[in-house]
């Protein structure tokens, strides 16, 4: 099928060895991963990859690191399929193609930067620019379907990062917020996916020319907002994982046709170790049997015209199957120029007071009321910053989002202004890292994913024990109360901090106490602490 398909004679089009292309194009893919440098034990994680004989990958930049495991794509067995498990249900993995990596490592995010993931479902993305973040900064993830919305939550969460804001719009019409414009704009367009043969073997069979001809006036639209959006001086990542240069170089061309204040970057300084080639400024357009058309397409799907157009073309890159032993990948990397004129101020024709704005909806997080500010402090003798309510969930996130939250917004071109203290027009779906579950108003207990970071600054949650009794809970899954445990008369939940290595615990106590452990997260814990692993015991 592969030799008679419609993409190989394209790719013939776009490439002198095509035949090279194909051979390197059907093996299916190792399993890659990503190890979040988030998590407090992730040296341990990286000792158990390399103990099962997993390979880093030698371009991977900047926080973290990624792996390649010595098996394809779920094909791992046994105990090491059970703990591979465990570590991606806890956040401490991501399984992601190793290609897919690229364009964050290209966007260059950093702490305290206000990031937009245009089209971020399922998140893999959004989460490896979490990791660049650290504990600063805002990452606004979006996505347009509904159902991925809640795919993208579900990742997010599991992350466990402080900084990720979940939104549910077309990238099209995304809101300017904030006002001033995003640092840094990474758009993944939807695409063909004709890089993907190593992972989705239908495309052989499936893929023709017009699906990227019916896409590309989609992704052009993306880019554009995102070149609109982004502030002067700020960076856009514009990928694929198409090979079709409608869908690439074009798409590309005809933004730097339309804006002066955008440019191309070259990208493989940006990826060093990257086996990519340059851009292309030149292609056919093709017909449904792979072959050049004599048919008229719309200029923007044609190789521009214009010189300094096509010479700034080959700063992209493309990555293709057999040079980088992954998926077939197409970056751009856009920036506004510095000297970009700011977005003209309009006069201003109506303030609007609060009362006359729709509120956010009643399920978006929500600042602490002072009741539960003083309730909080109360349970916990600390208030932590930047504590949000969702529901029945108090979410851990970051300044940056306070700020976007209390910023004004606008509308009608500027003329209108809306006060700031609100989430809408953006609507905000989730919200930094799940910190404690609430119960009749009240703190009940903390996650297990939060309990490392809030431990520590919570002293009337927390309690410093000896690591024996962590044991003794990970091997029986709960305790007698005794003397010396400092927990006579405590009754709720708790964190049991270890005074030897700082393994911080969520538990409840009552007549006992008992571990709040998922299984996952006892599994690893279990491993960790070197102690037997008790098949009998869940959660």
């Amino acid at each position: 099928m592969a030799q008679n398909s419609v993409l190989l004679r394209a790719v013939s089009h776009w490439r002198k060895d095509a035949g090279g292309w194909l051979s390197g194009s059907f093996d299916r893919l190792s399993e890659t991963v990503r190890v979040n440098p988030l998590r407090a034990d992730c040296d341990w994680t990286e000792g158990w990859l390399e103990g099962i004989g997993s390979q880093r990958i030698s371009w991977f930049s900047g926080p973290g690191s990624a792996w390649a495991l010595p098996f394809d794509r779920g094909s791992a067995q046994g105990d090491v399929k059970e703990i591979l498990k465990a570590l991606h249900e806890t956040g401490r993995l991501t399984r992601q193609e190793a290609s897919s990596m690229l364009p964050v490592l290209a966007l260059g995010a950093k702490q305290g930067d206000v990031v937009l993931d245009m089209c971020a479902s399922p998140g893999s993305k959004t989460t490896q620019i979490a990791e660049h973040m650290g504990e600063r900064g805002l990452v606004l993830a979006n996505e347009v379907v509904n159902s991925r919305v809640n795919m993208l939550v579900t990742n997010v969460q599991r992350h466990g990062s402080r900084t990720v804001a979940v939104v549910h719009h077309d990238g099209r019409h995304i809101p300017r917020i904030p006002e001033s414009g995003f640092d840094k704009i990474l758009v993944d367009a939807p695409c063909t996916g004709s890089g993907t043969t190593r992972k989705n073997p239908d495309v052989w069979g499936k893929w023709l020319p017009s699906g990227g001809r019916s896409l590309h006036d989609l992704q052009l639209a993306l880019l554009t907002k995102a070149s609109a959006l982004v502030k002067p001086g700020g960076r856009v990542v514009y990928s694929t994982c198409s090979l079709d240069p409608v869908e690439d170089e074009a798409v590309v061309a005809e933004v730097l046709r339309s804006s002066d204040a955008m440019s191309l970057l070259p990208v493989s300084p940006l990826l060093v170790g990257v086996p990519g080639e340059e851009g292309r400024a030149d292609w056919p357009n093709l017909n449904d049997d792979g072959e050049p058309s004599d048919e008229d397409f719309p200029e923007s799907m044609l190789p521009p015209k214009e010189s300094e157009i096509s010479e700034q073309l080959a700063h992209c890159m493309r990555v293709w199957n057999d040079s980088i032993d992954g998926g077939g990948f197409f970056l751009a990397v856009l920036e506004k120029s510095k000297d970009a004129p700011q977005r003209p101020t309009p006069e201003v024709q109506s303030f609007l007071k609060p009362e006359d704005v729709k509120p956010d909806s009643g399920n978006s997080p929500q600042p602490l009321s002072e009741s539960m500010t003083s309730s909080i402090e109360s349970s916990w003798g600390a208030l932590p910053d930047d504590l949000w309510l969702r529901g029945k969930r108090l979410l851990l996130s970051t300044p940056e989002a306070r700020v976007v939250w209390e910023s004004e917004r606008s509308r009608r071109g500027g003329r209108t202004r809306i006060p700031g203290n609100r989430w809408r027009p953006l609507r905000v779906m989730h919200l930094g890292l799940n910190a404690a579950q609430l119960r009749d108003g009240e703190v009940e207990r903390v996650v297990a994913g939060a309990a490392r970071v809030l431990g520590p600054h919570l002293p009337g949650a927390s309690c410093e024990v000896d690591g024996v009794l962590i044991d003794s809970l990970l091997e029986e899954g709960n305790a007698l109360i005794e003397e010396g445990h400092g927990l006579e008369g405590v009754r709720g939940g708790r964190i049991l901090i270890d005074s030897q290595n700082g393994d911080c615990v969520p538990v409840w106590v009552g007549e006992r106490i008992s571990l709040m452990l998922g299984s996952a997260e006892r599994l690893l814990l279990t491993l960790q602490r070197g102690l037997t692993i008790n098949q009998n015991n869940n959660e």
